[in-house]
């Protein structure tokens, strides 16, 4: 930790930030442990990450998140303004994101209404330059590994920020991919072959974009989304409608008057190509970059990973409980001070 220039905030500080982590100043829960909204002497508004002792995540996680982010500097990644050691106590301090998570919105019929489909096509494509980022642009290669709608905050002003480093890997020189016997991430997000075989790349986090990119055009959660008839999740759903020439259905309801339908089916279209069963048919980012920002013809995309799910929802909560090194879904209530 010696070699990172990033600002130690001592325990007294934040906990006066907090009230004492007090629960009315708590506005997420995530698989590292609650998230508190604070407030430093100098009025600057924060967003505190406390380790929780029941969390499986730990020490590795949270020295991951303090160097690779602290290194980073993008207008799509949250800034880490420190972090408190302290006894037991692990906690990151990061800029307050005023909307919170991209999660309490499409997956909210009222908030849901806030987003209309050029504030959703803003945040896909901040999303995407995040990305690109991280893949190409940044010193190191960067792999996330839990790219999630709830791992997406949003400014004032609704832009995009990616957060959460803690499972993030690197990569140096010509390596292009990895493998690990410890899968992390988030039922419904991560890619065929990583749950397979623990094999991860920018494949994987091109795989977890496109599933993003289609919930965000649907407002449906990809994982808690079934079809009655035939067990189809939203990736299956979108994929069969798609090719029916009917995948228009899917567009959320709460986006309507405010999108060009070709527009929001080009979108579509671009994700079911990040979906893809076989990595190598997956585009880049930088790709999909081009994809979004022009006219670009477009491939025919090949049926995707987890076309059908044999597993309800619940046996997925129920498994992850089982195995604590696969991280849980944040679910954040408000993200504000209370």
């Amino acid at each position: 930790m010696a070699d990172i220039d990033l600002p130690l905030f001592d325990l007294t500080t934040i906990d006066a930030a907090t009230d004492g982590f007090s629960m009315n100043k708590k506005i997420g829960e995530g698989g590292f442990g609650p998230v508190y909204w604070g407030k430093l002497t100098n009025g600057q508004e924060i967003a505190v990450k406390k380790l929780s002792s029941l969390s499986s995540q730990g020490m590795t996680e949270f020295i991951t998140e303090v160097k690779l982010i602290a290194q980073l500097q993008h207008r799509n990644l949250v800034r880490l303004l420190g972090c408190c050691i302290e006894g037991q106590e692990r906690i990151l301090i990061y800029e307050y994101m005023d909307n919170g998570c991209l999660h309490s919105f499409i997956f909210d019929n009222i908030k849901g209404k806030l987003l209309k489909w050029p504030q959703r096509l803003n945040i896909i494509c901040g999303v995407c330059r995040g990305l690109v980022y991280l893949h190409q642009d940044s010193r190191l290669r960067i792999i996330h590994r839990d790219l999630k709608a709830s791992n997406i905050l949003l400014d004032q002003d609704l832009n995009p920020k990616i957060s959460d480093f803690g499972t993030a890997r690197t990569f140096g020189g010509d390596q292009t991919e990895g493998n690990t016997k410890r899968i992390i991430g988030t039922y419904g997000y991560m890619a065929p072959e990583y749950v397979a075989k623990g094999i991860f790349s920018v494949k994987s986090d091109v795989f977890s974009f496109g599933v993003l990119l289609l919930e965000i055009i649907c407002g449906i959660r990809n994982k808690a989304y079934y079809h009655t008839d035939d067990n189809l999740n939203l990736v299956g759903q979108a994929w069969t409608l798609w090719k029916e020439g009917r995948a228009s259905e899917l567009i959320d309801s709460n986006i309507e008057n405010s999108y060009v339908v070709s527009e929001v089916l080009r979108c579509m279209h671009v994700g079911l190509l990040c979906i893809q069963q076989n990595p190598n048919d997956r585009p880049t980012m930088t790709s999909v970059m081009l994809m979004l920002e022009s006219e670009m013809r477009l491939e025919v995309p090949k049926e995707p990973g987890f076309f059908y799910s044999n597993i309800s929802p619940d046996s997925c909560l129920s498994r992850s409980r089982r195995d604590r090194s696969l991280a849980y879904d944040v679910t954040f209530s408000s993200f504000g001070p209370r």
